[in-house]
């Protein structure tokens, strides 16, 4: 009797040389359907279309064609169990002995704009998962491939035993089917707990219903050269369908990255795009906080004001720019040591510059233009358990600002007080910056209080604190932080506001001549 083999696929690449090697080589009878059967009958393999076997019509546009006992039957029935092999037999199924399925494509749909949620669902396929879980279930008598990759070892694992497959290579084919479907139901449950979600969420007045789940599906995309120390392993981990994003930069040169030149890099590459392109900006990073921000007219100039700002600091920094580099600003960045660059773009020149240093990690990644990347939550593990937040992407709209003081902001203070409030939002809390002519002259990161904080960016700023701006990320307690502010000449502030001694804050301002802006919104970084 011959065996058989069932064959619907829905990426055909080198499905129709497997189907003929079982043909030809082994006497397989192949079951398919639709464009898979038309596609191995179009080159001369002879196919049994599903519907003959089950006597029963495809239905429902194609929703339902393989869910019946004579498909399932033929799967599940233990070859070891006299009881199941005269049960089929009476019922005239026949052993399916290899399954060959890929699945629709969800993800690849779902991950398109202009998806709609009617397109969405006819991709979610249901035949397909549950013939993959019924081959996988009974792996002992059942090759299940769900990978073209596979093929070439299924072949050879027939060649080499007389046209059976070990146990072994099923145990691990199985092992994979469940991990695709797995994969492929936690991208499902991702869309449309999103997308419901945010329907409910308009007709439920805005609240939000966090899942019940959360199913990360991550896959090993590198291991790295440690972790936060030398004695600690690390990898970087990314989702089955990551294509953009940091993750994916690609490496130009360099060594192997670290758990921290990401975190680093991570960091410098989202303050970077805080601007836009018509913007250019370079972001000094260094342990997770920047230490150097400019904005100029072009990125050599943008490169010369940062660096300036902490010289110190910036030595083994991380460096991005929101632009193409070019040769004059790579001569820049090779005078001295630094960790690694990350770019948009490169001139050929200016790669051929790095090459002088090639410890130096030059990392290229793909501009989102509407940072959809960022608008993913954010997961924090704490012992036993993980935090989940909303990504802190809220935009600060200008016309939102109230000054709350006597004097308003001048027109070259509002721009700096913009671009201050920008940084500070990935400046470690508490968090303050201090800006001059579209560029930070000194930050105060991290401290346990926030005059802490503002003693130390105006210590950073020296003599060059007078006429500039400061930011802070969150409401000032007390009016401690205006005077030290004042002492050093600072004229404008932004700040959330919020606090209960607002009033006295605003009055040591006036008393100043400080002009103040509240936005309403904190931006803590812990």
């Amino acid at each position: 009797m011959k065996k058989q083999a069932l064959i619907s696929v829905f990426k055909k690449d080198g499905i129709v040389e497997f189907a003929r090697e079982l043909t030809e080589k082994y006497n397989y009878e192949i079951l398919s359907t639709g464009g898979t059967a038309e596609l191995l009958r179009k080159n001369n393999i002879s196919v049994t279309e599903v519907s003959e076997k089950t006597k029963f019509p495809e239905m429902l546009e194609g929703r339902v064609k393989t869910l019946h006992p004579v498909i399932h039957g033929g799967l599940l029935a233990r070859r070891d169990k006299p009881e199941h092999m005269e049960t089929i037999a009476k019922h005239d199924i026949k052993p399916i002995d290899i399954v060959v399925i890929n699945l629709y494509p969800f993800e690849e749909v779902v991950s398109k704009s202009s998806v709609s949620l009617e397109d969405a669902i006819e991709n979610i396929d249901i035949g397909g998962p549950s013939m993959i879980r019924s081959a996988a279930k009974n792996y002992s008598a059942v090759t299940v491939i769900c990978d073209s990759t596979d093929y070439n070892e299924v072949l050879n694992d027939l060649k080499q035993n007389k046209g059976q497959t070990t146990l072994n290579l099923r145990e691990k084919l199985a092992i994979k089917a469940f991990q695709k479907t797995s994969l492929y139901d936690s991208k499902i449950y991702a869309y449309l707990g999103s997308s419901l979600n945010a329907v409910n969420e308009k007709s439920n007045n805005g609240s939000y219903a966090f899942p019940e789940n959360i199913n990360l599906n991550l896959k090993l995309k590198t291991k790295l050269r440690y972790g936060e120390n030398p004695h600690q392993r690390a990898a970087l981990y990314v989702p089955s369908n990551s294509q953009d994003g940091l993750a994916n930069a690609e490496v130009l040169q360099g060594k192997e990255l670290s758990f921290n030149n990401y975190l680093d890099l991570n960091s410098a590459w989202e303050i970077a795009c805080e601007f836009n392109v018509q913007t250019p900006v370079c972001v000094i990073v260094k342990h997770n906080n920047p230490c150097g921000v400019a904005i100029a007219p072009d990125l050599h100039h943008a490169y010369i004001e940062a660096f300036n700002c902490d010289t110190v600091s910036a030595f083994g920094g991380i460096v991005a720019f929101n632009n193409k580099v070019d040769k004059s600003v790579a001569d820049e960045l090779t005078k001295i040591f630094l960790e690694a660059i990350i770019a948009p773009d490169y001139s050929p020149e200016a790669l051929e510059e790095f090459k002088k240093k090639p410890n130096l990690r030059v990392l290229k990644i793909k501009v989102e233009i509407d940072n959809s990347h960022f608008n993913e939550i954010d997961i924090k593990r704490i012992g036993q358990g993980f935090l989940v937040q909303d990504n802190n992407i809220q935009i600060l709209i200008p016309e939102d600002l109230k000054v709350v003081t006597k004097r308003k902001p001048t027109e070259a203070e509002m721009l700096d007080l913009i671009f201050a409030w920008k940084v500070c939002k990935h400046v470690k809390s508490n968090a303050i910056v201090i800006a001059k002519e579209g560029k930070t002259i000194g930050i105060g990161a991290g401290q346990c209080n926030r005059v802490g904080s503002v003693e130390i960016a105006l210590n950073q700023a020296s003599y060059n604190s007078k006429n500039a701006v400061l930011s802070s990320d969150a409401f000032f307690p007390f009016k401690d932080s205006i005077e030290v502010a004042a002492g050093a000449k600072i004229s404008a502030i932004i700040q959330p506001g919020g606090s209960i001694k607002d009033k006295e804050v605003i009055e040591a301002c006036d008393k100043f001549n400080i002009a103040m802006m509240f936005t309403g919104m904190r931006h803590f970084r812990h």
